[in-house]
């Protein structure tokens, strides 16, 4: 099970100028839809007077959702080539946005792949790139009467807390890492219904979302 991935730490810039032309990049890590659009609209206002943005992007731990767009350069000059380091430096979650400032002299295709290529690649060697675990969240419910046990598990076992809240019943939020999450949570069932004679678990388990 894959449940970490290799991104951004934070925003990064490139540069590269070839005959006039200034290309400036913009790596950033993204994890939801609404990260690419909003990132689009936070560089277009950075440079109104630019003529490309150009950019691509790859979410998700499977690779599957992909971009690569031109913003009018000739086909496959632009996204392409910046997806292409994205790819190389292996990384997932990460959107590199590519300004064109238009130096009056045209590059030809060659010349323009290597141009966004070189910017995104810059961006890219100043950036501090980080390993990150993929985690899932949960709910967890259960009773004052076993709120010792349940407590212990989670420091044993190193369960991250989010957040607690007591009412009638103690809810806490957790994160566990995704590829251990099966096992931790049968550790946790194991603790407190020990010979499985329970009909519903002391603990109930609600499933967030992963992070």
């Amino acid at each position: 099970m894959i449940d970490s991935y290799l991104t951004v730490e934070t925003l990064s810039m490139g540069y590269f100028k070839d005959r006039g032309s200034k290309f400036i990049a913009y790596a950033k890590a993204i994890h939801i839809e609404t990260d690419i659009k909003d990132f689009v609209e936070e560089v277009r206002k950075e440079h109104p007077k630019a003529r490309h943005f150009c950019f691509a992007f790859r979410l998700g731990l499977d690779g599957n959702n992909y971009r690569a767009n031109d913003d009018g350069e000739p086909s496959g000059t632009a996204g392409r080539p910046i997806l292409g380091q994205i790819d190389s430096f292996g990384l997932q979650n990460v959107m590199i946005i590519v300004v064109r400032y238009f130096g009056g002299t045209k590059l030809g295709v060659p010349g323009l792949i290597n141009a966004y290529k070189s910017a995104a690649t810059d961006s890219l060697e100043n950036a501090k790139i980080i390993e990150k675990i993929v985690s899932n969240i949960y709910d967890l419910t259960f009773d004052y009467a076993i709120m010792s046990d349940v407590m212990g598990f989670l420091k044993k076992n190193d369960v991250t807390i989010k957040n607690q809240i007591f009412e009638s019943e103690v809810v806490t939020q957790v994160a566990i890492r995704k590829g251990e999450s099966e096992d931790k949570l049968q550790i946790l069932e194991d603790l407190v219904n020990p010979y499985g004679l329970l009909e519903e678990s002391p603990v109930l388990v609600n499933f967030l979302r992963e992070e």
